[in-house]
């Protein structure tokens, strides 16, 4: 069995996890506290960040790559475009929402807001909440407009780059800070990802101290 070393509101964590449910590839969830820097963490991925995947004998770390890995050794259902310019869109919005989105909105959102309380670092900075929030609008504006002229984010048909994005949107769900009133379309989208079998274990987290709003879990919000 798979063994994923994780936070459950990690969004680099959820696209793993989604990538492994879609896959149906069966994984044991470890949860860890990488910022305390234990020893036996730091041997593992020696980065000192999650998430950290055990699988077919090897320990591998970085989302992106942990991704790439399980696509090639487990190739169905496919995750990547058969063609070279498809797969490029793809690998372009994963870097989109792993990098912009997570630096202008994520970071600025849920880890001021609850991974500061979690880790003992203080209150959150409301500069970065306010900018966080505003950030928010132009990425979800993104969205309907990638979602207005294709079916899935990247193309015709469900990749990598939805998980990405919706990993982000749920972790930030979770805490109410998706206006899903700004675009219906991008509302459909993740009523439509979140449905999917790959997301019933997310959407059955927990955090304490932190309970998740009535629509978090409705499949029709």
């Amino acid at each position: 069995m798979a063994r994923l070393y994780h936070v459950p509101l990690s969004p680099f964590c959820r696209k793993v996890r989604l990538s492994l449910a879609e896959k149906r590839i069966e994984c044991e969830l470890v949860e860890e506290r990488y910022w305390e820097q234990e020893a036996d963490f730091l041997r593992r991925n020696p980065a000192g960040k999650v998430p950290v995947l055990k699988l077919d004998g090897k320990t591998m770390a970085e989302s992106a790559a942990i991704c790439e890995y399980i696509e090639e050794a487990y190739p169905e259902p496919s995750l990547m475009p058969a063609d070279r310019d498809s797969r490029y869109e793809v690998r372009r919005l994963v870097a989109w929402f792993d990098d912009k989105f997570h630096h202008e909105v994520t970071s600025k959102l849920l880890y001021e807001r609850v991974n500061k309380k979690v880790m003992g670092r203080g209150f959150p900075d409301s500069g970065n909440v306010k900018a966080g929030a505003k950030a928010i609008k132009y990425h979800l504006d993104y969205m309907t407009w990638l979602l207005d002229h294709r079916r899935w984010l990247a193309g015709d048909v469900m990749t990598l780059a939805d998980f990405a994005a919706a990993a982000h949107l749920s972790s930030l769900d979770y805490i109410s800070d998706v206006d899903w009133n700004r675009s219906q379309v991008v509302k459909d989208w993740y009523a439509t990802i979140k449905s999917r079998p790959a997301f019933r274990n997310i959407l059955s987290d927990q955090i304490p101290g932190f309970p998740p709003p009535r629509h978090y879990a409705d499949l029709d919000f």
